[in-house]
Order: structure tokens, then sequence, then C-alpha cells
């Protein structure tokens, strides 16, 4: 009888905190019954565990006392680890079985009365035990890697009701400093530049807006000099002629591409300025980066505004870089044959393909 106890009570214990009390009081809200009558007891916490070990300790103890009567007392001693061992180790391999769930639910109302009366005195000792000795509860996590492997499992666990795109955000906010800029920038070779002394005729204005973006960067003289930021809408509002240095916002920020995402994250917002310049170690231009850019790494997905056309601006950027590569290595197979006549060099222009210009991603 005394060893049954002990048993019922260790699975008691394990079957009343297999499901946290938050998640019982859910459920016995969408009409569970069971969570409902299992709730009356889990609900008293550190009360019902106090109770509940306190069988388990009284239960094993009057077993080891009532064995020691008839076995030696080192073979009573081994029978009541061997009893311990069997509610902590073998019962909880099942975590609860539906017998234990049974016999928990049953328990419940009584246990709930017992606690009733019970629950103040518990209380005001446990507050005192915590008074004079805090009492941290441990989650169990030390690193970010222990966070981002919890949320792996939460993705794969049965009873999840977390959405998933709610925790690829996590996950994709977790590692969001991690990343430098120079991971996510669009690189110089795609984006579209506008001079400041470009007119703002017809024909400028339909390439920006068929380039399928709103913002482009603007230079004086030459290229790495930035000058500035066009914006589409401003462009569009404007029904007169001028060139771009009449519409286009004097204002060019930097940032390093050796900075993190974070930095670039406190720029935007510090400065409201949606277009960055990125620059390298030497002062030279070497892409820019965006809002969107910076979002994209805080949502997991791609983030294409009212204008844009193409998603991965960057997997651009290497299909023109190969393109390059290629016209290279033909023109070096051209060089390396030797000087042609005038004929052959006819020859070979006819058959060689119209070469098409490389196609100009504008930003």
């Amino acid at each position: 009888m005394l060893a049954g106890l002990t048993l019922i009570a260790i699975s008691l214990q394990r079957t009343y905190s297999q499901v946290p009390a938050k998640e019982l009081k859910r459920r016995a809200r969408q009409g569970d019954n069971v969570a409902a009558t299992l709730y009356k007891a889990v609900a008293y916490g550190h009360s019902l565990r106090a109770i509940l070990w306190l069988v388990t300790g009284l239960s094993a103890g009057g077993f080891f006392v009532y064995v020691s009567h008839i076995l030696p007392t080192w073979l009573a001693l081994l029978a009541s680890g061997l009893l311990v061992w069997l509610g902590f180790v073998w019962l909880s391999a099942g975590e609860a079985t539906a017998i234990g769930r049974n016999v928990a639910r049953g328990m419940a109302p009584l246990l709930a009365k017992v606690l009733a009366v019970t629950h103040t005195p518990i209380d005001w000792a446990h507050s005192l035990i915590r008074r004079f000795r805090d009492i941290p509860v441990h989650t169990r996590l030390y690193e970010k890697a222990d966070l981002l492997d919890l949320l792996d499992q939460q993705q794969t666990q049965t009873d999840n009701r977390i959405e998933q795109t709610e925790l690829e955000i996590m996950r994709s906010t977790l590692v969001f400093g991690d990343k430098l800029i120079r991971d996510v920038m669009t690189p110089r070779r795609v984006v579209k530049m506008v001079s400041s002394e470009d007119d703002l005729g017809p024909i400028v204005m339909d390439e920006l807006h068929a380039s399928g973006h709103s913002r482009f960067p603007v230079y004086e003289g030459n290229e790495d000099n930035i000058a500035g930021t066009l914006f589409l809408r401003d462009l569009l509002r404007r029904r007169a002629g001028g060139k771009v240095k009449t519409v286009m916002k004097k204002q060019a920020l930097y940032l390093h591409e050796e900075q993190s995402l974070h930095d670039a994250l406190q720029a935007i917002l510090k400065t409201h300025h949606h277009l960055f310049v990125v620059v390298n170690s030497f002062e030279e231009y070497v892409g820019i980066i965006t809002i969107e850019d910076v979002l994209e790494q805080i949502v997991g997905k791609p983030i294409v505004d009212e204008f844009d056309q193409y998603e991965d601006m960057r997997a651009v950027a290497v299909v023109i870089a190969q393109k390059e590569h290629e016209q290279h290595i033909e023109d070096e197979k051209i060089v390396s044959s030797g000087p042609k006549t005038s004929e052959s060099k006819e020859q070979d222009h006819a058959s060689r393909p119209q070469q098409e210009p490389d196609e100009i991603i504008e930003v």
C-alpha cells in the first residue's frame, strides 16, 4: 500500500507538471473538460508541489520503515531506492499514461479542496523562504545559439501553435546583428545612378519609371561624387522640365561596408533617410543599402516596394559579373589567336553573335 501510494504521488507530480498551468487554462477556456479539472489543482502552483512532495516523502519513508522490520536494513534501503527509481525514472519515461491522467483527473477535485485549506500557510512559508533565500528559476538557456535551437525545435513540435512566419521573424531578428552591410547591400555594378545635370525630359522619366525602383543616387561630375538622392515620387509631381539637381534631395549619407546591420538600422531611424551610400576602407563607393535591404533581414523575406521588379539584386549582380567574365575570356582568345587579315576579321565579325549590352538593374 505504501509503495503504491509512493508511485501514485510521483505519477501525479509527473502528470500535473506535464502541461504548464497557462496552457491548461487556455484549454479550459476552449471547453476542454479534462484541462478544466486538472487546472483546479495545478492553479495552486508551489502549494500543489509541496503537498505531493510531502506525500511522496512520508509514503517512501513509511515503506522503508515497514520493510526494515522484515528484511535487513541494507536490503530495505535498496528496496526503497528501487521504488523511488521506479517512480522518477521509469514512470517519467512514458511521461503520463492514460491511467496516470485518469488518476490525476480523479484526484484533482480532492486535492483542490485540501489545497484551499493549506494554500495560505504553505504560501506564507514559501514567501518566508524566498525572503531569506532567493530561488531563481533557470531558463536552461545560456547563449543565443540555445535560443535559436529552441526556435528550431518549436517548428517541429507537434502541438506548436506559433505561426511559422512569427518563428522565422524571431530567428531572423536574433541573427540580425551578426550580419554586415556588405552582406546585404546592393553592389555598385547594378545600381542605376543619375547625373545632377540630366534633363528631366520624357525619355529620362520613362527610363527611371521603367527601372522598377523609387529612389536613385545622384552624382555630380563623376559617379564617385555622390551629391544626393532622387525620389521618383518627386519627379512624377513635377510637370515642367528642368534638371535633376532642381528636384533631388541634396543630401548624401554614408555607411561603411564593415558596419553591422544594427548600425544601419540605427542610422535609418536617426536620420529618417532611406538610402545610404556604402563605402569601403579606401573611401570608395561600393554600393548602396536601403531601408528595404535592412527590413528584409528582420522579416526574413524580400520586401519589394511599389516599383520593384526584381527580388534579389545581389543575384542579378552575380549574373552580370559572370557575363563580364565570359566576355573577358572570349576577348583573350581573340587576342591570343594572333593578327588577322581584314577578310578574316570580317568573317569573325559576321559569325560572332551580336553582344547584347549588359542589363542594368536600376535601384
